[in-house]
């Protein structure tokens, strides 16, 4: 988590929302990490989990990471979670909730809905949460 609180903090100071992401191999070791970049690629898709699970399947040249695990700072959205599911992610670990617009749980929880057609990750929630949303916190006050 310490890996994707790095690039939240890295986005902030790009001027992009911070939410931060990597993504582990089976060993532990880094295959990519990401940081939300929607503002300054002006690309709707450039959320931190989607840069990194990118990252992650050109390094490992598969579009499956069925021995990787996602680190990210926020919880990730509707959009992300498909992309999880795509990706056939088999464990997921968010620090702060998103009361918003979460699908993992608090709005809604996509990835551990059976009635979809992929395998059900397994979610580990609040790691380093209020890290996270300290970051969250701190970017949308400057900007009131």
């Amino acid at each position: 988590m310490e890996r994707a609180l790095e690039s939240a903090r890295e986005a902030a100071a790009a001027g992009e929302i911070p939410v931060g992401a990597v993504v582990l191999g089976s060993d532990g070791e880094v295959l990519a990490t990401g940081r939300n970049r929607r503002l300054t690629s002006t690309d709707p898709t450039g959320h931190a989990e989607v840069i990194a699970i990118r990252g992650a399947a050109e390094a490992i040249g598969d579009r499956f990471l069925t021995d990787c695990t996602l680190v990210v700072t926020l919880e990730p959205c509707v959009m992300c979670a498909g992309v999880i599911l795509a990706a056939r992610v088999p464990r997921v670990v968010f620090g702060a909730w998103d009361d918003k617009a979460g699908a993992v749980g608090s709005v809604y929880d996509l990835l551990r809905d059976g009635r979809l057609p992929h395998p059900v990750p397994e979610v580990v929630a609040g790691v380093r949460a209020a890290e996270s949303a300290e970051l969250l916190e701190a970017f949308f006050s400057e900007r009131r």
